[in-house]
């Protein structure tokens, strides 16, 4: 068996550039991305093959007009190809980021797209390893269609590949950044492939698809996740020498930290169970199987799959759009009922004098938000008086995507610290990672982000804040704030009032996959697969997402 590893995983790194004054709005626009009226049908999933995988269209042969008890079609292909999982290498978001990372870092450019393609790109990457091939992203790499390897490369984490990575090591530091193990040494139909059930049907795949299916406990291990969901990046010194290592993303390491590690996996909220389930259409009568882990892969990255929605030709979508619906539909679903909650504990008046405590819950199994430091929610929280006049708002979301009163979007050298008490309007209660470099200054470059200046994303139920790992620390005032704690925020707004009661108290916690500073950074540099995102973003407007609500008259 020959296992694969990277040698320096690194992710997005941006140039930090002045920012545009923001556009205020002291209403919350509609949470619903805008997505093309077209109707697109998706091309069709791929069937290539390599000596040690095979493409999602192969698989989908067996694996579709899938249903289940109850008559639901939970077809795998049809569910996984409208999927983050299915786009990670289409995704123009990543892309971007892979240009312009190799564009301020062409010292590092095998390195980077080594690393970027190790989770985004793996069958090509695999499989480019064990040939002795090149790995390569952009220009004559994955991304090109005269590639060899393009058509794994452009089929994500696909079916193969997922259902290849073996037991060994899952859930701990030797496995996580992509460096899962797959047998390369063997062939078809020797292959093993690993589901979660026992006594396999055996034949058909060996003699359709050269794989051996075999009974895995991996397949429901959520250490299996943790792979690509637990990322260090280098960072850079001033001398632009490696430093160390960041952690990026810390999404595994923050749920062995909560009261799910212990027995609610990744795959119970993201690949949500059906009822019994024939798991393949050939050959017929197959024995119904139970639990049987829909592949919706579904998490709360809606701004994306809507982008790739209304951009699916162009990007290259497998996916129909109604179909992609269906994934922005759950995603939907996902964050605006199952991410977090916001209650209004109290609210008093005395005299023109309004308190307001909120209590900020994470439905979650991670820190909310979590993954990628580009993504943040705050509190929107809004007074108005008996004539329907705002007369107090904080976090009012902006057009360009920017937050009203937030100072990091007006000024990148600074940012918004952790509130226990909000007074006044240029104050905003921001749940975020922000970077610093090796000097102690924010920064949105992944590589110079050596440390955390402030980490208060809210905290999953059972997470001890006081005895976390390094990695997953909350940083800034939140370590000392008595009610920041695991599973829940309060902040209290405090304020005066004008004009007549009674009034009506709004609190909304908003959502926002690419902050604006990150955006603003990307946009800085003249790469083709930049301006092609930068098209799609201005395209899609920014209007962030709604993840809860909560609304009290007050008089």
């Amino acid at each position: 068996m020959r296992r694969l590893s990277s040698s320096i995983l690194v992710s997005v790194i941006f140039l930090i550039s002045s920012c545009g004054n923001p556009q205020t709005s002291s209403t919350t626009p509609s949470s619903t991305i805008p997505t093309s009226p077209a109707t697109f049908t998706g091309l069709a999933l791929s069937q290539y093959t390599t000596n040690n995988f095979t493409g999602s269209g192969n698989c989908a042969f067996c694996h579709s007009d899938l249903k289940d008890a109850q008559g639901k079609d939970v077809s795998i292909d049809t569910q996984w190809r409208s999927s983050m999982m299915a786009n990670a290498s289409k995704d123009p978001f990543w892309q971007a980021n892979v240009a312009s990372e190799v564009a301020d870092n062409s010292q590092l450019s095998s390195a980077i797209e080594d690393a970027c393609a190790l989770c985004h790109m793996p069958a090509a990457r695999t499989q480019a390893v064990v040939d002795g091939i090149e790995v390569a992203v952009l220009g004559d790499g994955f991304l090109s269609v005269s590639n060899s390897l393009h058509e794994a490369a452009m089929d994500g984490n696909t079916c193969s590949l997922c259902h290849q990575i073996e037991s060994a090591g899952l859930g701990t530091s030797d496995t996580y950044a992509g460096n899962f193990s797959v047998d390369t040494k063997a062939l078809a139909p020797d292959r093993p492939i690993y589901g979660p059930f026992p006594n396999p049907v055996v034949a058909p795949m060996q003699s359709v698809v050269g794989f051996t299916p075999t009974q895995g406990s991996q397949a429901s291990d959520a250490g299996l996740c943790g792979t690509c969901h637990t990322v260090y990046t280098p960072f850079l010194n001033d001398q632009g020498q490696v430093g160390g290592m960041f952690p990026e993303q810390t999404n595994y390491l923050e749920w062995k930290q909560s009261i799910y590690g212990s027995g609610v996996i990744c795959q119970n909220c993201h690949m949500p169970t059906s009822g019994a389930t024939a798991i393949s259409n050939y050959p017929s009568g197959l024995e119904p199987r139970q639990p049987f882990f829909q592949h919706v892969l579904v998490g709360g990255n809606v701004y994306i799959i809507s982008m790739i929605q209304a951009n699916a030709q162009a990007i290259g979508a497998a996916a129909s759009t109604e179909q992609l619906q269906s994934s922005i539909d759950q995603a939907t679903n996902m964050l605006g009922r199952l991410a977090a909650q916001v209650v209004i504990n109290n609210a008093e008046l005395n005299g023109n004098a309004l308190s307001v405590t909120l209590t900020i819950s994470d439905l979650t199994g991670h820190k909310f938000p979590s993954g990628f430091p580009s993504r943040r929610a705050w509190v929107h929280f809004i007074v108005k008086d008996s004539n329907g006049n705002v007369v107090f708002e904080s976090g009012a979301p902006n057009t360009d995507g920017s937050i009203s009163g937030n100072a990091a979007d007006s000024d990148e050298s600074t940012f918004e610290p952790h509130y226990d008490i909000i007074a006044n309007p240029g104050q905003v209660q921001i749940y975020e990672p922000i970077m610093g470099d090796v000097n102690g200054k924010p920064t949105y470059i992944l590589l110079r982000g050596s440390q955390y200046l402030k980490d208060n994303r809210i905290l999953p139920n059972g997470f001890n804040k006081t005895t976390s790992l390094p990695d997953t620390a909350v940083v800034g005032s939140a370590l000392t704030d008595t009610n920041f704690i695991g599973g829940s925020d309060q902040v209290t707004y405090q304020v005066s009032l004008t004009g007549g009661g009674p009034y009506t108290v709004t609190a909304e916690v908003m959502y926002q996959t690419i902050s604006y500073q990150f955006a603003q950074q990307l946009f800085t540099h003249n790469e083709p697969l930049v301006t092609s995102f930068e098209q799609y973003y201005i395209g899609m407007g920014q209007v962030p997402q709604i993840a809860a609500s909560a609304s009290k008259t007050v008089s």
